[in-house]
């Protein structure tokens, strides 16, 4: 299992996000190991950043929770809207191809 965590920005977050990058880089190298992956998002036409983006690799909504918790954007107010939610990866070449080609029980789970 792994968590889906969307984060929307605030309103007028583009200054929270600069002041506070080189901090929320440093922290994301060092839960690295923790992170499937993460990145930003944008808007429709891809002009502007306005949330990010996490798969935490933990079975642990607490864990999962804390990681978002303690990153330096969550704490500088970056994000106004954010969902976790439950999220099982079984296709892609992120998970290398298609879970259920290896394991017969993945399409019981999937």
């Amino acid at each position: 299992m792994a968590w889906l965590v969307i984060c929307g920005d605030a309103a007028d977050s583009a200054a929270l996000r600069r002041d506070h990058l080189q901090a929320h880089l440093t922290y994301i190298e060092k839960v690295m190991d923790r992170i499937s992956v993460a990145g930003p998002l944008f808007t429709d036409n891809a002009d502007a950043m306005n949330g990010s983006c996490f798969i935490y690799r933990t079975d642990d909504l607490d864990e999962a929770r804390s990681l978002l918790h303690n990153d330096p954007y969550y704490r500088a107010g970056v994000y106004g809207r954010i969902e976790i939610r439950a999220f099982r990866p079984v296709a892609g070449v992120w998970v290398d191809g298609a879970s259920w080609k290896r394991d017969s029980s993945a399409t019981d789970r999937g």
